[in-house]
């Protein structure tokens, strides 16, 4: 596997100097590949220095990787902020200097990724010719571009796009905010490909034409200089850094045996072909047989007839006494329980959202969403992060999933929900679904996977049952 990460860096055409840095490179042991996009803040020295205390520090404390890697990533960047932040006090023209940041740690041998985030700079996973932000800029402008209230070209062009609400080196505390460190992981499979990037190429660039170069022809060198070329062609405003990396792996192929029903459709392939057919004996001598008479078949249709006619006497000779005497047969009536309005307002933001990311908040949500019917999930890329305690609740009478993905759905994250009650609490497929911090309670099969097949064709290798181990999820649900 050759040439299946690269990075550039490019000043831009309206800035003196490159507050930008980039890591793009193996482990100490050759086992993960580190990706990470850096963007300074603070001046003229302040953002490059920053930007460069925050690349030496990663590239150390992950020169060898191992364990739980989340906590990891979110303690490497605790530290970079701890550097940065002492720096500040011991030389006072550094005073205003920070960086945002995007780190991911990449596992082709297991085909996943980790990634960790602060900030504007981006994360992409490009899979099926489909690009999906997974990311989350801290900032109001791409709160608002994230929840659908914003479209790109308007959040491109707001005066306040370039706000941050967090960054390493402002606050010595971080690590006493459990979620000021954005973290994350995902199936990385063969032919995904992970974009990060600065603010530079996503203020200028939209995500249209970012796909296209990434779904084009070229290596990663040639992707990664038509995305610096593309900023620069509509202005160049901002320093401009690109991360690329490509699962370039093949797939494994492990040894089937040929299923029975198959190997007697060669079996009888062999029989009929005329060449290796052997000879067949001659066929036995026709005998006439003598016809038997109808007489039998006749008397059968007598008696049929005779039973059918009784019966017909029978059923009429009961409609009129009912009639007579006035008495109707019992109908059976359906009662349909109602939706509660948690339920309905909840499938129908989910139906009318504009963009890929939903916002529950406890403000909306004061109770717990009690459903008596699916949720049903239809857009192909989706993150519903919760603010405050989200709980879905089984209705008494519901024994059905509580959220259902789409076959459409290639990317869905649930983060800091719950599940309470349900036999089944979310159907999916393949490898859609992303948990994070998601708890489930009293639920008798948390997760009910579906693969999805070619039909007629041999398949071949193992099915992966999670992206993680059970007892690492958290037992509460984080505030």
């Amino acid at each position: 596997m050759t040439n299946n990460f690269f990075g550039i860096t490019d000043t831009g055409r309206q800035r003196d100097n490159n507050e930008d840095a980039f890591i793009a490179q193996k482990t100490g042991d050759g086992d993960f590949i580190i990706a990470c996009v850096i963007d300074g803040v603070g001046g003229y020295v302040g953002g490059e220095v920053a930007a460069e205390m925050a690349r030496e520090c990663i590239i150390k404390d992950l020169s060898f990787i191992a364990g739980n890697i989340p906590p990891l990533l979110v303690n490497t960047f605790i530290n970079a902020n701890r550097q940065i932040y002492d720096r500040k006090l011991q030389q006072k023209e550094l005073a205003n200097m920070a960086c945002v940041l995007t780190l991911a740690v990449i596992d082709l041998e297991n085909n996943q990724f980790y990634y960790a985030h602060v900030g504007d700079t981006r994360l992409y996973l490009l899979r099926d010719n489909s690009l999906i932000k997974i990311s989350k800029d801290h900032s109001f402008v791409g709160f608002l571009e994230d929840s659908g209230r914003l479209s790109e070209e308007a959040a491109m062009d707001h005066p306040k796009r370039n706000e941050i609400n967090k960054a390493l080196g402002f606050d010595p505390n971080i690590a006493k905010d459990a979620d000021f460190v954005e973290t994350g992981h995902s199936p990385f499979l063969p032919g995904d490909t992970l974009l990060i990037c600065s603010d530079g190429l996503t203020d200028m660039v939209d995500k249209n034409l970012i796909k296209g170069i990434l779904t084009g022809s070229g290596s990663l060198e040639d992707k990664g200089a038509k995305l610096i070329n593309a900023a620069n062609s509509k202005g160049g405003k901002d320093n401009v850094t690109v991360v690329l990396v490509h699962n370039d792996k093949a797939p494994r192929q492990q040894n089937a045996t040929r299923p029975a029903a198959a190997a007697a459709t060669r079996v009888a392939e062999e029989i009929i072909d005329p060449i290796h057919q052997p000879k067949l004996p001659d066929p036995p001598p026709i005998l006439r047989v003598k016809q038997k008479s109808n007489r039998g078949t006749v008397i059968v249709l007598a008696i049929l007839f005779t039973v059918f006619l009784c019966g017909f006497v029978w059923e009429y000779w009961v409609n009129q006494q009912l009639k007579h005497d006035d008495i109707k047969p019992p109908v059976a009536i359906k009662t349909v329980k109602p939706k509660s309005a948690g339920e309905i307002k909840l499938q129908d933001t989910l139906n009318k959202l504009k963009g890929n990311t939903l916002i529950l908040s406890e403000a909306d949500f004061k109770e717990p969403i009690i459903l008596s019917d699916s949720i049903y999930i239809a857009k192909d890329s989706l993150y519903i992060k919760a603010k405050g305690k989200i709980v879905f609740r089984k209705d008494s009478a519901y024994n059905g999933p509580g959220i259902v993905l789409s076959t459409k759905s290639k990317y869905v994250v649930l983060d800091s929900v719950a599940f309470d009650g349900f036999r089944v609490a979310v159907a999916t497929h393949n490898d859609a679904l992303v948990l994070k911090y998601v708890q489930f309670n009293n639920c008798a099969l948390p997760v009910q996977t579906s693969y999805i097949f070619p039909d007629k064709k041999y398949v071949s290798g193992r099915l992966f049952g999670g992206m993680f181990k059970i007892d690492s999820l958290p037992k509460v649900i984080k505030k």
